[in-house]
């Protein structure tokens, strides 16, 4: 069950809910969000939708989540279903859903290649707040700003676009505002140079020289992404001159569905990061932040790297299906590091 999957879920829990009269709404939410539990939460993922109702049904949010909780919890593929703070509602999948959602969504970023997490949801945001403005003489980290902003807007169908300060129009523009750098950028090689001034927040400086310039996983989130997406595709190459290449099969030692997955150590994080990367572009792109994705591609990659040792046979083994969908896997990760790289400007080399 994917995140997309659960939230028509719930959405039909709404209706059932309201259809036999324990909810009285007269209209549904836009939109059910389902994402990752935050801090104290439990389960695979969780929902706000009892708070979204509590107003419109005139019942306390706790309320209404055990009404919610009960139809849930007759979902096939929801193994519990557990309430947290004030009404937030949290749900664990069981066992062959979550080996299911695992193989759907390595799926669909082979699919959708290095566009995986774009969409529309911003495509209705008027001009004015899409069109950015650059003053003349702007310092180098609001244009590198302002120019990835832009990038994370049209990913979400934003008709976002970068002008001159100088030139006069209809819409003044948007002009965004970042800590100066406190020492000489043209020093640092291109990547080095754009990943110092996205990665902090626009308020924070930008970042010292020094660790970006160590070829080393210790303190440079920029060499650990690219030596990710590198480790990637050396992979594929590996398992090619093996004979073999990314492939989703069950593994027939093993009938549950997506077992190649789920016995493996780090398979759950890297998943887990694989199916946040829609929601952190889409908040990315929302509130300006390229920081935002530029710290989940430091926790995809490191993700990435304590999963890689799994991917290829060890010794006589020969491949088998799992060694193929662990390679699938491995290369959907590669796929999203590039694309979010590619978002902010940085080049995301295949050897290193």
């Amino acid at each position: 069950m994917t995140p997309a999957d659960l939230s028509l879920t719930v959405a039909h829990a709404v209706r059932r809910a309201v259809g036999d009269g324990d909810l009285a709404v007269r209209e549904l939410p836009g939109r059910l969000t389902v994402e990752r539990p935050r801090p104290g939460g439990l389960g695979d993922w969780a929902t706000n939708a009892a708070l979204q109702l509590a107003r419109p049904s005139g019942l306390p949010p706790r309320e209404v989540a055990e009404v919610l909780r009960r139809r849930l919890l007759d979902v096939p593929g929801i193994a519990r279903v557990d309430i947290t703070g004030p009404g937030f509602l949290n749900l664990t999948l069981r066992p062959d859903a979550r080996a299911g959602a695992g193989r759907l969504l390595v799926e669909r970023v082979r699919r959708e290649g290095m566009r995986y997490g774009y969409g529309d949801a911003l495509a209705g945001l008027p001009e004015d707040r899409v069109h950015f403005r650059v003053a003349e003489g702007a310092d180098p980290r609001v244009r590198a700003l302002t120019a990835a902003v832009a990038a994370l807007l049209r990913s979400q169908g934003a008709p976002a676009r970068v002008s001159d300060g100088a030139r006069r129009d209809a819409h003044p523009g948007v002009r965004l505002h970042a800590r100066p750098p406190h020492y000489d950028l043209a020093a640092l090689p291109p990547d080095a140079r754009q990943w110092a001034m996205l990665r902090p927040a626009p308020h924070d400086r930008v970042l010292d020289a020094a660790p970006l310039l160590r070829q080393t996983e210790s303190g440079n989130g920029l060499f650990t992404v690219q030596y990710a997406h590198a480790r990637s595709a050396a992979l594929l190459r590996n398992a090619a001159d093996l004979g073999f290449s990314a492939a989703h099969e069950d593994d027939r030692r093993d009938a549950r569905p997506g077992a190649a997955y789920d016995t493996h150590p780090g398979a759950s994080e890297l998943l887990a990061a694989l199916g946040d990367h829609p929601a952190v572009l889409l908040a990315a792109a929302r509130h300006h932040a390229p920081d935002r994705l530029a710290r989940h591609l430091e926790v995809l990659a490191d993700a990435f790297l304590g999963f890689q040792h799994t991917v290829l046979p060890l010794g006589d083994e020969k491949p088998s299906a799992a060694h193929r969908s662990r390679l699938a896997l491995a290369e959907a990760a590669g796929t999203v590091l590039a694309g979010g790289l590619s978002l902010l400007g940085v080049s995301a080399p295949t050897r290193l």
